[in-house]
C-alpha cells in the first residue's frame, strides 16, 4: 500500500506532462515513455536529464540483451514528497 500510495501520488504530479506512464505494480520505480518528448536515444536523454536537470532515470535499453531501445526510461518513486515534487517540476517542465 504504501508503494502504490507513492506511485500515485508521483504520477498525480506529471499526469499532464508529455510523458507517456507505463503502469506498474509491485516495484518502486515507474516507467516513463518519453517519445513525445525527444527521439534521443535512452541513454542520451538519461544522461541530459543527469547533468541538466540533475534528475536521475534510467534507461531501460540496459535491461535488455539487444539494448533495444523503447523510449523507456525508469524512475524510482520510493522517495520523499519534496523530492518527487522537485521531479514532478522537472519533468512537467520539459
Amino acid at each position: 500500500v504504501f508503494l502504490s500510495e507513492k506511485r500515485d501520488y508521483f504520477l498525480n504530479l506529471i499526469k499532464d506532462s508529455r510523458f507517456k506512464v507505463i503502469p506498474s505494480d509491485g516495484t518502486y520505480f515507474q516507467l516513463l515513455d518519453y517519445s513525445k518528448v525527444t527521439d534521443e536515444s535512452d541513454l542520451v536523454f538519461s544522461e541530459r536529464l543527469a547533468k541538466v536537470n540533475k534528475l536521475a532515470t534510467i534507461p531501460t535499453s540496459v535491461f535488455n540483451a539487444n539494448q533495444e531501445d523503447f523510449k523507456q526510461v525508469r524512475i524510482c518513486f520510493a522517495k520523499t514528497e519534496e523530492t518527487l515534487n522537485a521531479a514532478a517540476k522537472i519533468l512537467n517542465s520539459i
